[in-house]
């Protein structure tokens, strides 16, 4: 069973055995999983762009454009309306802020 050392700084040395059993290569990154009885799991953190699929849920219609830059106006209308100041509400008409 292959083994490894800790350094004082937290490191180890993966076994070669074990690299080349999972296919590591300089710069992959590794994720580590805890199981149900306390041990610790080890993959490689490598996939394709299309593992994410279904990760979002698909909406019931596809919004249009028009829709959409609907709510985004909206959305910044509402942001600038929470950030203007209490002068600019309190300004009689034709009086600068």
């Amino acid at each position: 069973m292959p083994t490894a050392t800790m350094t004082s700084k937290g490191q180890i040395t993966i076994p070669i055995e074990v690299r080349k059993a999972l296919g590591l290569k300089p710069g992959v990154r590794i994720d580590f999983y805890e199981s149900v009885d306390g041990a610790f799991v080890l993959r490689p953190k490598t996939g394709s762009i299309r593992d994410l699929e279904g990760c979002v849920p698909k909406l019931s219609y596809a919004p249009t454009i028009e829709e959409m830059d609907e709510v985004i106006a909206e959305h910044v209308a509402a942001l600038d309306r929470a950030t203007m100041s209490d002068i600019h509400e309190s300004a009689e008409e034709g009086e600068a802020a």
